[in-house]
């Protein structure tokens, strides 16, 4: 991809998923590895979600956004495809940056799944106690 003056770039992580977003202004297309957007994410939550950076800044229907995701589920690839795209928007202009700032958009989510500790069945899990 050319890097054009008036592209914006913003890494999005959550969970085990990353985000590379690219934001120029256009018409509202959005392309989610190579793929449409509706067809990439058919849940309407999952839209929704990734929609909130552009409600939060009345900007909708005036970015292109192209975004390719990597790692994780649904669920985690929406929210990294989210942060991407709130970072990618306050680059773009840094009066953006105070709405999207307010509504917790630019916070990465630090929720990762807890990792299994040798020795034991799962991550919380123990062995059962036994007396005798």
């Amino acid at each position: 991809m050319a890097a054009l003056i008036d592209t914006f770039y913003g890494t999005g992580r959550r969970k085990t998923s990353v985000a590379r977003v690219w934001v120029r202004p256009g018409s509202g297309r959005m392309v989610v590895n190579r793929r449409s957007f509706e067809d990439y994410f058919p849940r309407e939550t999952l839209r929704m979600i990734i929609a909130q950076p552009f409600q939060v800044t009345n900007t909708s229907g005036q970015f292109d956004l192209i975004a390719t995701v990597a790692g994780g589920g649904p669920t985690g690839q929406a929210g990294a495809v989210r942060h991407g795209l709130a970072r990618a928007l306050a680059q773009f202009d840094d009066k953006l940056r105070l709405p999207l700032k307010k509504a917790g958009l630019l916070t990465r989510d630090p929720r990762m799944r807890e990792r299994k500790k040798y020795g034991q069945p799962g991550a919380r899990q123990k062995f059962q106690y036994s007396k005798r």
